[in-house]
C-alpha cells in the first residue's frame, strides 16, 4: 500500500512541479500535498524530514503562492505601469494561456501590458518599460514557485527512494 501512496505523492509532485509554469495547476500546493501524503503514509514520522520541516515548507508555500499573485503587478507598478498595463497584462495572460500554452501566457503578459499602455496614450518607450516590469514580475513569480517546489519534490524522492 505505502507504494500507491508514494506514487500518488510523486505525481502530486510532478504536477506541482508542471503547475509552476502553467497558470491552471497550483504549483507550490501540489508539490506540498505530495510531501503531506508521504509524510502521513509513513506515521508522520519519515527518515528524511522531520514535521519541522513540514511544517516549515507550508508556511513558505502559502506567502510564495499569494506572493506569486501579486509579483506581475509589483513588477508592473515598479516599473511605471498603470491600470491599462496592469489589466492588459491580465488579459493578455488569459489570452495566452488558452491559445499558447504555456509560453504564450508569458508572451501574453509582455504583450498585453504594452498593448495596455500604449491604448493609455503612453509612448512607445514608457509602454515597453511597463511591459518589461509584467515579463519579471512573472519571471521571478515562476522562478520562486519551482525553487520551493523542486525543494519539496527533493525531500519527496528522497524518502520515496531512500
Amino acid at each position: 500500500m505505502l507504494v500507491l501512496w508514494d506514487l500518488l505523492a510523486v505525481v502530486c509532485v510532478l504536477l506541482g512541479l508542471a503547475g509552476c509554469i502553467l497558470p491552471a495547476l497550483p504549483g507550490p500546493p501540489l508539490s506540498w500535498v505530495g510531501l503531506f501524503i508521504v509524510w502521513a503514509a509513513r506515521g508522520f514520522e519519515p527518515e528524511s524530514f522531520g514535521a519541522t520541516a513540514a511544517l516549515v515548507l507550508l508556511g513558505v508555500t502559502v506567502v510564495v503562492t499569494v506572493l506569486d499573485f501579486f509579483a506581475p503587478m509589483i513588477g508592473a507598478k515598479r516599473y511605471g505601469a498603470s491600470r491599462w498595463g496592469v489589466w492588459g497584462s491580465v488579459v493578455g495572460l488569459l489570452v495566452g494561456m488558452i491559445w499558447f500554452p504555456p509560453f504564450g501566457m508569458i508572451a501574453g503578459t509582455f504583450v498585453g501590458a504594452l498593448l495596455g499602455e500604449t491604448a493609455h496614450g503612453r509612448t512607445t518607450r514608457q509602454s515597453l518599460r511597463a511591459a518589461w516590469g509584467v515579463f519579471v514580475g512573472t519571471m521571478l513569480g515562476i522562478v520562486v514557485k519551482l525553487v520551493v517546489s523542486g525543494v519539496i519534490a527533493w525531500y519527496v524522492l528522497r524518502e520515496v527512494l531512500g
